[in-house]
């Protein structure tokens, strides 16, 4: 029997303490992901990609019993809430591309699970319902979600099997598209699965989610040993970044009984709790950061994470903190990639090899840092048009419009510059403009974990700096005002609404 099945996707990850909004046009462009898809676009530009929905069809050719009918995928870089115009684009357009597709007999969707629009805390929920209302409720419809998502009960009710990310960072997004595309299958084929959901009552802050340290490994690799041919569990740990009810770590069992489903959820969740203590990992003031890492030994660089400062969690990517601190000491040292449309614009009118006074960083008054006022160098000149290199991005294109390799006069700091946000994951950002970061003693990277994969290997250590920036990472700290009853904020933290 040949099954025909519409694909789509439309990803954003919000950080409700960002000022800046996600609307049509952030969803339009390209930026480390492809521009707006539509149609065969879908699939053609998105082939090869480690992306779910293109994992989803890749899976649906090698089966060779599916009709695809690929109807929209799209994405902006995170920051504050989707608008409501946005929103309702990309609804509008999967309806209508489903109207053109004609009948089919399921949907698959490429989500986050973090999404926070103007008017919905629970955006991916928020879609679903409109997607029921006018599909009916017994099209079976699969989901996957990115291991940052905040797991809603309604989103869990309105679709029929949803799988997550078990990587971060996240090197098997086209396998969970993949996965779920096999137990969409197994629904069509007249397989039920039974939903448990269990919330955890804390927050696990970013930087500590990384599945390659303790206690993630070890969480991660227990929910492979619980997949079968009739259940599996998957687990989030949320995006600590949006500010709703749902935020936080949570798990996901699905069985062909209730009470199966409800042992493994309940066994997984007692799993995640245990672990609490574990979820710690030290962040450093920028300037003693620095100086730490001048005292490490062993080969390569040390790599120093400018968590706070991420745009691929909503950051602006234009704060000075480690820059500053580089610079005070003198460090050989260079810092990618840092956000300023207008240095990258006065940098490439002066010309390459040529030497300016400027203003450098700080402009999105988002933290309290000063702008760097300096001499700088023009070094290397650029499109921004970089093909990515590394496992996680790999086939895909960054998109950093005019961008600049300068140096600071005076000093042994070189700073890549770019006009659009993209977060530091991959060394192809500091490789296309003629630099090895592995070469480098200090590499500064604005990023909290996807620069890991690319990074870590090779480098002598890891320092995750604590510096300005929109993305919370010490969340005891942070400005919470609608997170649920009992939630602490941190592994062992203070509970919401006390001692804040």
């Amino acid at each position: 029997m040949t099954w025909r099945i519409a694909f789509a996707g439309a990803q954003h990850e919000t950080n409700t303490f960002a000022p800046n909004l996600a609307g049509v046009q952030e969803f339009l462009m390209a930026d480390s992901w492809p521009r707006l898809l539509q149609g065969q676009e879908v699939a053609h530009e998105t082939h090869g990609m480690n992306l779910p929905i293109a994992g989803a069809l890749a899976e649906a050719q090698v089966r060779g019993d599916i009709l695809c009918h690929p109807l929209l995928w799209c994405a902006a870089e995170p920051s504050g809430p989707v608008t409501d115009d946005a929103f309702d684009m990309i609804g509008d357009i999967i309806l209508a591309e489903l109207e053109a597709a004609g009948p089919v007999d399921a949907l698959y969707l490429d989500l986050h699970g973090a999404m926070v629009t103007q008017s919905f805390p629970d955006g991916e929920g928020a879609l679903l319902e409109r997607l029921r209302a006018e599909l009916g409720p017994d099209l079976p419809i699969g989901v996957s979600l990115d291991l940052h998502a905040n797991l809603s009960a309604r989103l869990i009710e309105l679709a029929d099997c949803i799988t997550i990310y078990r990587t971060y960072p996240h090197l098997d997004m086209a396998a969970t598209g993949a996965r779920c595309l096999r137990r969409l299958v197994q629904v069509l084929e007249g397989e039920v699965f039974h939903p448990a959901f269990r919330q955890a009552p804390f927050l696990v802050p970013l930087h500590a989610q990384a599945t390659g340290m303790a206690p993630c490994d070890a969480l991660y690799r227990a929910l492979e040993d619980c997949d079968s041919v009739g259940s599996y569990v998957d687990m989030a740990l949320g995006f600590t970044a949006a500010d709703i009810a749902d935020c936080g770590p949570a798990v996901l069992a699905y069985a062909n009984t209730p009470e199966l489903a409800s042992s493994l959820a309940e066994s997984a969740l007692a799993r995640l709790c245990q672990a609490e203590p574990l979820f710690q990992t030290q962040l450093v003031d920028a300037r003693s950061a620095v100086a730490k890492a001048q005292t490490m030994s062993g080969h390569g660089p040390v790599i120093l994470a400018d968590v706070q400062d991420n745009p691929g969690a909503g950051g602006a990517s234009d704060t000075t903190g480690l820059l500053h601190a580089f610079i005070e000491v003198n460090a050989e040292a260079i810092l990618g990639v840092l956000c300023d449309p207008e240095a990258a614009q006065q940098a490439h009118a002066a010309g390459l090899g040529q030497d300016l006074y400027m203003s450098l960083g700080a402009g999105s008054g988002t933290c309290d840092d000063p702008p760097l006022h300096a001499d700088f160098k023009v070094l290397q000149l650029s499109d921004g048009q970089v093909p990515y290199s590394g496992e996680m991005y790999g086939g895909g294109i960054a998109s950093l419009g005019p961008s600049a390799l300068l140096h600071v006069v005076g000093t042994q700091v070189r700073v890549v510059v770019s006009s659009v946000r993209v977060q530091g994951l991959d060394r192809a950002l500091f490789t296309h403009f003629g630099i090895e970061p592995l070469d480098i003693p200090l590499v500064g990277v604005k990023s909290t974990a996807h620069f890991r994969a690319d990074f870590e290997p090779g480098a002598r250590g890891v320092i995750c700096v604590e510096a300005s920036g929109v993305f919370p990472c010490r969340l005891d700290a942070s400005r919470y005002r609608c997170l649920r009853p009992g939630m602490r904020m941190g592994p062992l933290g203070p509970i919401f609404g006390q001692n804040v």
